[in-house]
């Protein structure tokens, strides 16, 4: 599969600054699967279903990194901003079809500096790739959204492994493209949010994600 290759040969590259990523990529923990448009109610629910499936089949372990690849065919030709608004949609509608309440261990408020995305009971840093990302390292030939379990950093901190893995991105970043990635920052510093389309925000942006309890949600139809 062309879009499956694309990654692979990206992610394994020496110049690849995601090197957790690579990682899981080396040691095939990770799930790579195509769907028809980025943003498609259609290929958000087949979405939805395989993420599930991921999670049953890659359960949380502190010896593994596992990651789950979505590449989807079009929509082509979408500049940055054009990007994130597909990844926004596709999150929400994710976030609409789950029957599971937010990962506890994360803030479901966009704005804080604790929240992360969470499905199926999992939270979720999600990293968005496409042809017109300002970061080389982020860009592939069809839109792209990589979903690493928040936990996952989480114990990297806890091992005290992190700041380690940080410098080494950082550095490939600046030796690929003359500087470290701007949108990323310092854990705590901002939410990561701001992160996931892979741009620079604005600094009135506001994540457009409307977080639902599912609780309420039951109620509701009751």
């Amino acid at each position: 599969m062309l879009a499956h290759d694309g990654f692979k040969a990206i992610a394994l590259s020496k110049a690849f600054a995601c090197v957790a990523g690579a990682a899981a990529v080396r040691a095939d923990n990770y799930r790579f699967l195509t769907y028809d448009e980025l943003g498609s109610s259609e290929s958000t629910g087949k979405l939805a279903v395989d993420l599930r499936d991921f999670i049953a089949d890659f359960p949380l372990s502190p010896d593994r990194f596992a990651s789950f690849i979505a590449s989807f065919k079009g929509p082509s030709g979408l500049s940055a901003i054009d990007f994130e608004k597909h990844l926004w949609g596709t999150l929400q509608c994710l976030h609409d079809l789950d029957e599971i309440d937010w990962d506890p261990t994360v803030s479901s408020d966009p704005q804080d500096v604790k929240f992360s995305f969470s499905f199926h009971g999992r939270s979720f840093f999600v990293v968005g790739m496409h042809p017109a990302s300002p970061r080389w390292t982020r860009r592939l030939a069809w839109p792209t959204l990589v979903f690493n379990a928040h936990a996952q950093f989480e114990e990297l901190r806890r091992m005290g492994r992190f700041e380690s893995l940080q410098r080494t991105i950082r550095r490939r970043d600046s030796r690929l493209q003359g500087s470290p990635n701007p949108a990323l920052t310092d854990y705590g510093m901002q939410s990561e949010a701001k992160q996931y389309g892979g741009r620079v925000v604005e600094p009135d942006w506001k994540c457009p994600l409307v977080v639902r309890s599912k609780r309420d949600e039951s109620k509701e139809e009751n």
